[in-house]
């Protein structure tokens, strides 16, 4: 596991059952760039992966 893969546990087991919709995690992600203004690039390439998921045209 990778030292970054913490956070990706902890949502898992605090909040891995949940349903959420992908304007949530939008709003979400945007809140995020707020308070965090340095990390809004990372945040874009996110957003833009989960976007342009190609597993989709299948």
């Amino acid at each position: 596991m990778y030292f970054t893969d913490r956070g990706i546990e902890e949502l898992e087991d605090r909040r891995g059952e949940e349903k959420v919709s992908l304007a949530w995690l939008a709003d979400r992600l945007r809140a995020f760039v707020d308070a965090h203004p340095e990390h809004a690039g990372a945040a874009d390439r996110f957003a833009t992966f989960l976007a342009r998921d190609d597993s989709d045209d299948e």
